[in-house]
């Protein structure tokens, strides 16, 4: 009853029922806006992958004043979803649509960088986690788990660098606009994870390895690029690196007090470039990231 009452009496105006807590400084400091505008790099290879993946056509047909004239992205198509992964995949393509215009809004955008989404570069990717060609090739865009397995890549690099980039901003606009973001980063990579856990134990035809070990050799390859220790866990652990160290099962990864990992700048370019060096750009970003920070590093010292 008392509940009731606060929420329904009080004579208080009806605009002060929904006003937001009160906030101190500047909405957005100018190093906020250099750290912000990195994630759209990331942004745009989710936003591409998803889409093509879901609809077969990306930015340039569902809001290309976004791309703000960048090159079209290579090797991305439409992949052979099953229903259900194709409605969860393509909410997520929009979804990164949306964090692309709430980035540019907030602290302004850039062209589209140069984006390498064929399968040629997954292959290599996952040739490189393995240590050896996986014969055929794999191709992410060939069916519901590959695409899963190839999804696996991407939120994930963006949850980490969100945690790792909020003690840096400074303005409370800056601080809202990355806490939205990463909420629902986090969300899509749950969700990866726990469609990729419900299979784990599956062989991915026409390899004799499981799910499980897919996302196992991805982590460990995204954590020897970023060469910065263990901040990155497939879905089985050894038991000291579960929850509270009772688990080998690992749907969600995070720490020994189950928070999240995070990642500098640096690290995560090392990661999509797959140089494992933020100044030599390749893999998803062949000409390297746009904006300032991004660009700092690709400048001759």
């Amino acid at each position: 009853m008392a509940v009731v009452a606060m929420a329904g009496g009080g004579g208080g105006r009806d605009q002060d029922k929904c006003a937001p807590l009160p906030t101190s400084g500047l909405p957005i400091y100018p190093f906020d806006k250099d750290l912000i505008q990195l994630a759209l790099n990331l942004e745009f290879l989710e936003a591409e992958f998803y889409l093509f993946g879901a609809l077969g056509r990306g930015l340039d047909s569902v809001a290309p004043e976004l791309a703000m004239g960048g090159p079209p992205p290579v090797g991305a198509r439409k992949a052979n979803l099953d229903n259900i992964t194709e409605a969860i995949i393509e909410e997520f393509g929009y979804q990164e649509v949306g964090h692309l215009r709430a980035i540019e809004r907030a602290v302004g955008g850039f062209p589209r960088p140069m984006i390498n989404l064929s399968a040629e570069l997954f292959a290599d990717a996952m040739n490189d986690a393995f240590g050896y060609n996986l014969i055929p090739p794999f191709d992410p865009y060939i069916d519901t788990i590959k695409f899963l397995i190839g999804s696996y890549v991407f939120p994930y690099v963006g949850v980490v660098f969100y945690v790792g980039a909020n003690p840096s901003i400074k303005g409370h606009e800056s601080k809202r606009l990355v806490a939205g973001l990463l909420a629902v980063e986090a969300g899509q990579d749950a969700v990866i994870r726990s469609l990729l856990y419900q299979r784990k134990d599956e062989m991915v035809p026409p390899y004799n390895i499981t799910v499980a070990e897919f996302t196992i050799k991805i982590s460990e390859l995204r954590n020897r690029l970023a060469m910065c220790g263990v901040k990155d866990e497939g879905l089985i652990v050894p038991m000291p690196l579960g929850a509270e160290g009772r688990l080998t099962t690992n749907i969600l990864s995070a720490d020994k007090d189950s928070l999240a990992y995070s990642r500098t700048p640096p690290e995560v370019l090392r990661i999509v470039y797959g140089t494992g060096n933020e100044s030599v750009p390749g893999g998803f970003l062949p000409q390297g990231g746009n904006g300032k920070i991004a660009r700092g590093f690709l400048e001759p010292r």
